[in-house]
């Protein structure tokens, strides 16, 4: 004779049958019908070896192996339970961190205000920003980081990508810098000193692109590695930065920088939020990702700098 395997729904039927010490009240229990729970139950003996309800007068009683297991299948019961419902997330109760890759624009707006809610709502998260770099798809597949908020560009096919806002290149200069003093052209734009920003120490780009189109061409003495880098040479001298005017507005206006907009046409740089799929039905992943939603309401982030 075959050996019955052992089976969740045997579980089931057998902590019901425990609990009722009744066939009739452990199908009514489980929606079964007499003859069905009678088969079960069976099965269930065969694959203990035990007769686990025996016929005592007018009721069944459970043997002594049926008593001893009895706890134990109702935990399990219960675990399993626990498992195939949906989690109940509660943020204030929450502890857990997540590690955030952060393009070096998006810190300076995404940074304070996600800090100052996630705080607020779930002080047990604690959050960890990375600046973006080299092999940023593989932190997400691997795991050794949960979200990143930047330009996703070429994501792999297991991330998941959600825009969050457009934005825009502005130049970006001292106050009382020369170009400020009549309209900025192609040709007085390309003339002045420029100072750019690359993780990777490039020195052209989409701007080049389009200034080498009407035949001009822009000396750029230098490349630094971050926005923020650029602003902080622009303050301090009369060379010509670069940023995204919404994200980068909360370090221009503090630095008291002015913003004219680029003579070109150049394409919006899309700020998304990207993870791996595995997290799609992850709650407190997904509440993460609503709270940095909300940072950017209708497309909108701060104001920009003080245009020139």
């Amino acid at each position: 004779m075959r050996q019955t395997q052992p089976s969740l729904d045997l579980l089931i039927a057998l902590d019901a049958l425990l609990e009722e010490c009744s066939v009739s009240g452990a199908a009514l229990r489980l929606g079964l019908s007499e003859p069905a729970m009678s088969r079960t139950l069976g099965r269930i003996r065969q694959a203990m070896g035990d007769p686990v309800l025996v016929r005592s007068g007018q009721r069944m009683v459970p043997t002594p192996r049926a008593l001893a297991v009895r706890a134990e299948v109702r935990s399990l019961v219960e675990g399993a339970r626990r498992v195939f419902t949906p989690a109940v997330f509660e943020p204030a109760t929450l502890r857990r961190d997540f590690v955030v890759l952060l393009s070096d624009a998006v810190a300076t707006t995404v940074c304070a205000p996600l800090l100052a809610c996630v705080g607020a709502a779930a002080p047990g998260i604690r959050l960890r920003f990375v600046p973006e770099g080299h092999g940023d798809q593989r932190a997400l597949r691997e795991g050794t980081a949960d979200l990143e908020i930047a330009v996703i560009s070429d994501p792999s096919p297991e991330t998941r990508v959600e825009p969050l806002v457009d934005d825009h290149g502005v130049g970006v200069v001292r106050p009382g810098h020369r170009l400020l003093g009549s309209p900025v052209t192609p040709e007085r734009f390309a003339a002045a000193e420029h100072v750019v920003s690359s993780r990777r120490g490039r020195t052209a780009g989409p701007v080049d692109a389009a200034l080498a189109e009407r035949g001009l061409r822009r000396r750029i003495v230098g490349s630094v590695p971050t926005f923020t880098a650029v602003l902080l040479a622009v303050r301090g001298s009369d060379l010509v930065g670069m940023a995204p005017a919404r994200m980068s507005a909360p370090m221009i206006d503090a630095l008291g920088l002015v913003t004219f907009p680029i003579p070109l046409d150049l394409p919006e740089m899309a700020v998304s939020q990207a993870w791996h799929r595995r997290h799609d039905a992850d709650p407190a992943h997904a509440w993460l990702r609503g709270q940095v939603r909300a940072l950017f309401p209708q497309g909108e982030v701060l104001t920009s700098g003080r245009d020139g």
